[in-house]
């Protein structure tokens, strides 16, 4: 499936990514993105600009 990339030019490809997590984690993560109105993927793609912003290695 396509998908426009943020920058408004070629559509971008989707890839799964598969991990898994404990059940305890995914209810917390859910519930946590869920109180901001916010889904998971848009959660998990904010935690990874702010990972790199702080140079983590």
């Amino acid at each position: 499936m396509a998908r426009k990339s943020s920058g408004g030019k070629e559509p971008e490809e989707l890839q799964t990514l598969n991990f898994k997590v404990p059940e305890a984690f995914k209810r917390s993560y859910k519930v946590y993105a869920a109180e901001r109105g916010i889904s998971m993927l848009d959660l998990l793609k904010e935690g990874f600009e702010l990972s790199k912003k702080a140079g983590r290695k």
